[in-house]
């Protein structure tokens, strides 16, 4: 009876072992730490907010060259692209559940599967990016692609490259924190009773691809 307690024990502290002292329960620290996360997100939707009123103004001014300008994208390594990261999105919300469920092996595996597949999507982003400095296509002054022309086209490409340049630089932040977050969940760290950073990694990584799904038609397609 006593090793039983003791066992009893022995796992309670295991399943509170994340909980800080200032707060009551887990589902105060969870709720907490989900409110801190969204209040992060809103400030990420505002700076791209930004950049897509700037990207409106240019295109309801010059509409004809933005037309132009797009046609230098790729839109099958654009969509390549989309469909890479909604798998990702797939396999971080399957990523979820596993640790919501104790599957310790499904979790690390589509952490890293996740992390695997943003590689690819900055892979092929390197891939657009060396072809189109190979051709001269440079933001702003540096602009040098003489077969168009070199008045306000610059313009549309400036855009491209902060928008896509920004969005990349929060994909290889993602990469991190999923990565570390895999190698945290090979050691146990996560369970049906604590799975917080896995959730909030999520809900980051599901809007750095909603972004995409934005950028990619507007840039590529229209």
């Amino acid at each position: 009876m006593a090793n039983t307690s003791a066992a009893e024990q022995a796992a309670k502290e295991r399943a509170l072992a994340h909980l800080k002292h200032y707060f009551v329960s887990s589902d105060q620290q969870f709720d907490a730490a989900k409110m801190g996360m969204w209040l992060f997100l809103v400030t990420e939707v505002l700076l791209f907010s930004g950049m897509f009123v700037a990207y409106a103004v240019y295109r309801v001014w010059y509409p004809e060259v933005f037309a132009v300008a797009s046609t230098e994208l790729n839109p099958w390594l654009g969509g390549l692209n989309t469909v890479v990261l909604l798998g990702s999105s797939l396999t971080v919300a399957l990523a979820i559940h596993a640790a919501q469920t104790d599957k310790r092996r499904a979790l690390v595996v589509n952490l890293f599967v996740t992390v695997l597949l943003a590689a690819a999507f900055m892979v092929v982003k390197y891939f657009e990016y060396t072809h189109k400095f190979h051709l001269g296509i440079f933001p702003g002054e540096y602009f040098a692609y003489e077969e168009m022309g070199q008045r306000i086209v610059p313009i549309f490409f400036s855009i491209y490259y902060v928008m896509t340049g920004i969005h990349g630089v929060h994909v290889l932040v993602g990469m991190g924190v999923l990565t570390w977050l895999a190698l945290r969940a090979m050691r146990g760290h996560f369970h049906s009773g604590y799975y917080t950073p896995v959730e909030l990694a999520g809900l980051y990584w599901h809007l750095v691809d909603i972004i995409w799904i934005f950028l990619f038609p507007l840039l590529y397609l229209i």
